[in-house]
């Protein structure tokens, strides 16, 4: 494994100082109380992260668990943090046959998925705010994942925290996650011997098989899962076509004291003719969507990505009181696309586009250490977390294209498929082999107390964590630096729970987001700016939270009110680059899950979001966004269950003026699976689904990159079936 590497300042080698003084001192005091301390019996419990604690269990109906990771905190549970964070698990994803992250996360009233800039990038809007898929975490590190799209056969949770969360996490390497986190939990051998062979298909002829294999050894100590799929034929979309092979190996060790884990991951998605972004030109009014069930792009357009990566995590108990981890990750990505994005020109829906044609290779290397200890100063009990993180990430890249007036004609309702164009025009790199034209760096320290008063129901969070953000950019034809930044900045927290009665917490909390700050244009409107080139300090989201949380053991559900800040940059009177204003976010969030009836389990919830920038809403941030989900197991008929999801999204703003809007859009999903025995051993499990069961076409959202208001279309009607047999 690559060595990672710190920005070795004067702060970073006092702080580094400090920490492995206080690591040697935690041995020493482990050593000395060796005979003293009583080695617990061991218990196997599925930990993807190492943690003693093994993973928060499924809470009641299977769907969500009963609490998530939260980030430096470690696991907690959902009624003692001061965030609002929901964990979907295998259960949910498997049931709803869900093929992405995305599909996992329409779920959830807080989120919805739009596509990233220019490609077929997933982004997923929390709070208005996007979530680059290239920001999601992978069991708490970074940058690890495929970053154009993930399959969802080796994740055993998707964890979703609303609001600003840099301390908690770091600052997202790509610039994202103002609004919220997503981390996803690998799958681990269970204690009982797995296999499940699955086998489907999709409308549009996909088929689909896949294969989940664990076992656990040496006493149950050692686990080893496995987890392969593949995908293959066309879509629901008519011209469209996907194809997908995945492998994942998941490997972990529970030792008396010392814990580890590890995953070794590959992924290769193609699309061909995928459904593009839309943009609809400057004083088009919004057009109606297109037909879903048709793709509107050229059949010479694809994605192919191309990923491997992996990670260890190791913790260890020192004596009862303290506990240290090292993790650490890699990933190597390769991609190539070819794309023609179309923009309408007229409101007969008349298009016109280019050629544009990249590859790019990705190397990240990260990692995160730390050390927990527990406590008490007289009746105060303490959990102290100290740790240390590092990301880097280095990008090359090339590309090239036809005429940018747009030399690709077209129409939304009526596709025309022209001849591919030359792609003359580029960035003097070689495609064959192209120069590094990117590197990221971040490092950062953090520290927090979580104090207990009153026998821990009283939960008090205090912390900061020092980040550096650097930056640095190539020229694509000889790899000379063009522009670099590197700035640091503090970000605090602080966090109250307190438990009113056994069923109802209370919790706030004031936390920031942190994104680097841009470098400030050499001319603007023709006029020079004074400042150009200057960079300015990263730009810090500050948020406020409050609300009341609720566990009665079978249904749980939350409600808060939030605000949040985002500094905005722009041009003042004298031409000046800096921030001009602040965009404010505000708004209220209702959750509720479990089940209502032996028979009934309930996911759903309610979002209601206020954006407000010099008068107007935000790009691609609907002021109602509600989910609906019912899972009813039917009386009489063992094995038998009935599924149905509602989706409703209000209208959203394409342009910063908010001159334009898209309608809003609602969505019915109904679904059915029966289980039962084969040969009084084997149990199968038959899935039926269908999604968009009214065929809307419907534009799905707005936006996804910031300023940017192009357009994407909502999924037309798709069958899914499936069959799965446990051996």
């Amino acid at each position: 494994m690559h060595s990672l590497p710190f920005k070795r300042s004067a702060l970073s080698l006092a702080l580094s100082s400090l920490f492995y003084a206080g690591l040697a001192q935690a041995q020493q005091a482990g050593e000395a109380a060796e005979q003293a301390y009583e080695l617990p019996s061991l218990t196997v419990t599925t930990s993807a992260d190492a943690s003693a604690e093994g993973l928060p269990p499924a809470y009641a109906g299977g769907q969500v668990a009963a609490g998530s990771r939260i980030g430096i905190l470690g696991n907690q549970d959902y009624m003692d943090t001061p965030f609002t964070a929901t964990s979907y698990t295998q259960t949910l994803i498997q049931d709803q046959q869900a093929a992405s992250i995305g599909e996992v996360l329409l779920n959830d009233p807080a989120v919805r998925v739009a596509r990233g800039f220019g490609n077929f990038q997933q982004v997923y809007m929390v709070r208005g705010l996007p979530i680059y898929s290239d920001d999601i975490s992978y069991n708490g590190l970074y940058g690890l994942l495929p970053r154009q799209y993930m399959g969802t056969e080796f994740v055993e949770r998707v964890e979703v925290l609303r609001g600003a969360n840099a301390f908690l996490n770091g600052a997202a390497p790509g610039g994202s996650g103002l609004g919220g986190a997503i981390n996803i939990v690998p799958k681990r051998a269970t204690n009982e011997p797995l296999n499940e062979v699955t086998a489907g298909v999709r409308s549009g002829g996909q088929y689909y098989t896949a294969g989940d294999f664990a076992r656990r050894f040496a006493d149950d100590r050692v686990g080893m899962r496995l987890n392969v799929a593949r995908r293959d034929g066309d879509t629901a979309v008519d011209g469209e076509s996907g194809e997908l092979s995945l492998l994942a190996l998941g490997a972990d060790y529970r030792g008396d004291r010392l814990r580890i884990s590890a995953d070794l991951g590959y992924q290769k998605h193609e699309v061909d003719a995928g459904q593009p972004n839309i943009t609809i030109g400057a004083g088009v009014p919004v057009p109606s969507a297109p037909d879903a069930d048709e793709s509107v792009a050229q059949s010479w357009t694809y994605s192919n990505a191309e990923d491997t990566f992996g990670s260890l995590r190791a913790e260890y108990d020192f004596n009862d009181y303290v506990t240290g981890w090292l993790a650490g990750g890699l990933r190597t990505s390769e991609e190539e696309g070819n794309f023609a994005n179309p923009t309408v020109i007229n409101t007969a829906g008349d298009t016109r586009a280019y050629r544009f044609y990249n590859v790019r290779e990705d190397e990240v290397v990260t990692g995160d250490m730390g050390l927990r200890f527990s406590f008490h100063t007289g009746p105060v009990s303490h959990q102290l977390t100290t740790s240390a993180s590092t990301y880097e990430m280095k990008s090359a890249n090339a590309w090239g294209a036809s005429d940018f007036s747009g030399d690709v004609l077209s129409n939304i309702y009526r596709p025309v498929d022209v001849i591919q164009p030359s792609a003359t025009l580029g960035g003097a790199g070689s495609l064959g082999n192209p120069e590094v034209t990117e590197r990221t760096r971040t490092s950062s320290y953090a520290i927090a107390d979580t104090l207990g008063f009153m026998d821990d129901r009283l939960l008090v969070t205090l912390g900061a964590r020092q980040q550096n953000i650097a930056t640095y950019s190539y020229a694509y034809a000889d790899g000379s630096r063009t522009a670099s930044y590197d700035d640091d900045a503090l970000t605090p927290i602080a966090g109250v729970v307190y438990r009113v009665t056994p069923e109802v917490s209370a919790y706030a909390n004031y936390i920031e987001g942190l994104v680097k700050g841009d470098v400030a244009p050499t001319t603007s409107g023709g006029a020079p700016v004074p400042n150009g080139g200057e960079a300015l300090e990263p730009y810090v989201t500050r948020q406020a939270e409050l609300g009341v949380k609720y566990d009665g053991g079978r249904l749980g559900g939350s409600l808060g009110v939030f605000q949040s800040r985002k500094p905005v940059a722009g041009v003042d009177a004298s031409n000046t680059y800096g921030v001009v204003g602040k965009q404010r976010y505000r708004g209220v969030e209702f959750n509720a899950f479990g089940q209502a009836t032996n028979d009934l389990t309930v996911l759903g919830g309610i979002g209601l979001l206020d954006t407000e920038l010099e008068g107007n809403d935000g790009i691609g941030a609907p002021e109602v966004q509600a989910n609906l989900g019912l899972d009813y197991l039917v009386p009489g008929v063992d094995g038998l269950a009935l599924d149905g999801r509602l989706i409703y999204t209000a209208e959203q703003y394409i342009d910063a003026a908010n001159t334009r809007e898209i309608p809003s859009w609602t969505r019915f999903d109904l679904g059915a699976r029966y289980s039962f025995l084969v040969n009084d051993a084997q149990e199968m499990t038959l899935r039926a689904r269908v999604e968009n069961v009214a065929n809307r076409d419907y534009w799905a959202s707005a936006g996804g990159y910031p300023g940017a208001g192009y357009l994407t279309v909502g999924a037309p009607r798709t069958v899914v079936v499936s069959g799965t047999l446990s051996f």
